[in-house]
This record gives structure tokens, C-alpha cells and sequence, in this order.
């Protein structure tokens, strides 16, 4: 559990485990904390490494443009500096962005990927995307960090089981630096790599909370346009379906890589 130089930033990472390396990485306005359930789980058969993006976190927060690119660039970076060859990816949302650049950019890099509740692209091809964006961007400039997280938990977690959850979710998104999750949401707009789909060759599961903000569907689509990917659909889930579901998640998941990676019995987290 430390900081680690990458180029021209210092990235908060914490790492465990022996094996073939999963890598974890979080969605807009999170950190690496919301792997928890993984990795604990995972640090059993595998080395984990889970890190907070930049302008996330404990990770250095420098001032922008950011782009999706870039944070693709920070992870590719990380890897090497870690000496990682490759890595089995598992990216939520934003993270699940950084996947797939990280898979057209780096090929090499990516020995499977988990993509789970986000897509190849943030371009507003439809009245539902525009309104969508155009709603995130008024929210950012109308309400602080902690009504944002008031706003964003009742649709993440909606049920009155999901309190606790949602306690922690406002608390944790309050802690975020306003400027840098500005920059980092505005580095997702726009942004595709749907061109590509074709041409990313390693197995990909997609997995889809049936209640996620963008429909099955729209999955079902992108997952049709690769030659190796799959599609899981969890039922009675939301957005953050690691935190919401990570049973049911971890089980998936682990059925996945137990046909693409080696793994190992070794101790836990570190």
C-alpha cells in the first residue's frame, strides 16, 4: 500500500497475492477502496494490484486536461513500472473506459478483460445520451461534492437495504477534489475506441446489471462487435454491481478467469 512514481504523477496502488495479476480500476468519483470484496477474494489465486486514477483518491491530482487516453497511458505505465508484462483487467464504468483503451493501445498488456457497467464510447448519439450528459454537467456546476454523492447514491443504491451503502458512498464521494472531477468527467465526453472493437482479440466478459443507467441492450450491441467477448447480466443490480452484488459478482467473474488465467493458492492481501 503506497505511492509509486508513473511519468509525471505519483498513483496510490495496493497490491497482494501471487499468480497471474488482476487488475483493478474504479469508476469516475471513486478509488481503489470500492474493490474491497475483490480484493480480498482474489488476492487468494492471484497477485492483485488495484490503483486510484489520477485525479482520484490518494493519487496525485495535477491539473488538467484529462482524457481517457492519458489515464490508459498512466495505467500502461504502472504496469511497467511494477514490471507487470500483462494483466487480466477488470474496469467499472470509467474504469471499464480505460479498459478498452488499454486493450486497442497496449494489446499486449491485457491478457482478459472484465468490463462491467460501461461501454467503448461516451459520444452522445442519441436524445437519451445527451440529456444524460447534459444532466452530470449541471450537477457539477450547480451542487457541491457531498450533494452530488447525495444525488447519485439514491440511484446507486436505492433500496432501504442498501443504507449502509449509501452512508458510505456520500461519505467517500465527498472526499473528492472538486476541480480534478471536473476535468476527469470532461476527459470521458467524447471519447471512443467503438472503431476498434474488432481488433480487440483477448476474451472480454461484459458485465451488466439488468437496472445499470445504460440498457442491456446497448451491451448486448458492443459485445456482438468483438470476437471474443461474452455477456453476464446480474439481475436485481445496479450500477456498482461489485459493492451492490460481490458474491455474485466474484463467482461470475472467477468462472471467467478460471479459463484464461493460471492463478495460484497463496496468502492475501498485503
Amino acid at each position: 500500500m503506497s505511492k509509486i512514481r508513473v511519468g509525471d504523477v505519483d498513483l496510490y496502488y495496493e497490491a497482494g497475492g501471487q499468480g497471474d495479476t488482476i487488475l483493478f480500476i474504479h469508476g469516475l468519483g471513486s478509488s481503489c477502496r470500492d474493490w474491497k470484496e475483490q480484493l480480498l477474494f482474489f488476492s487468494t489465486n492471484y497477485h492483485i494490484v488495484a490503483y486510484d486514477v489520477r485525479g482520484h483518491g490518494r493519487s496525485d491530482k495535477p491539473s488538467g486536461p484529462y482524457s481517457v487516453p492519458q489515464f490508459a497511458s498512466d495505467t500502461a505505465g504502472l504496469l511497467k513500472v511494477l514490471e507487470i508484462e500483462s494483466a487480466h483487467v477488470i474496469g467499472i464504468s470509467m474504469g471499464g473506459m480505460i479498459a478498452f483503451q488499454l486493450a486497442a493501445s497496449w494489446p499486449q498488456m491485457v491478457k482478459s478483460m472484465v468490463i462491467v457497467n460501461a461501454g467503448p464510447e461516451m459520444v452522445a448519439r442519441s436524445l437519451r445520451d445527451r440529456v444524460m450528459i447534459l444532466n452530470r454537467k449541471l450537477m457539477v456546476r450547480l451542487l457541491n461534492m457531498r450533494q452530488i454523492g447525495k444525488v447519485l447514491g439514491k440511484r446507486i443504491f436505492p433500496n432501504p437495504e442498501h443504507e449502509s451503502l449509501r452512508w458510505q458512498f456520500v461519505e467517500r464521494w465527498a472526499e473528492n477534489d472538486p476541480r480534478a472531477y471536473r476535468q476527469a468527467m470532461n476527459g470521458l465526453i467524447g471519447w471512443s475506441v467503438a472503431d476498434q472493437l474488432g481488433d480487440i482479440e483477448c476474451p472480454t466478459l461484459v458485465v451488466a446489471a439488468d437496472q445499470d443507467y445504460t440498457p442491456v441492450e446497448a451491451k448486448r450491441e458492443y459485445v456482438a462487435k468483438m470476437p471474443r467477448a461474452e455477456l453476464v447480466v446480474i439481475d436485481d443490480s445496479h450500477h456498482a454491481t461489485p459493492v451492490e452484488r460481490p458474491e455474485q459478482f466474484n463467482a461470475v467473474v472467477a468462472a471467467f478467469l478460471s479459463l484464461h488465467g493460471s492463478g495460484t493458492q497463496t496468502g492475501g492481501l498485503e
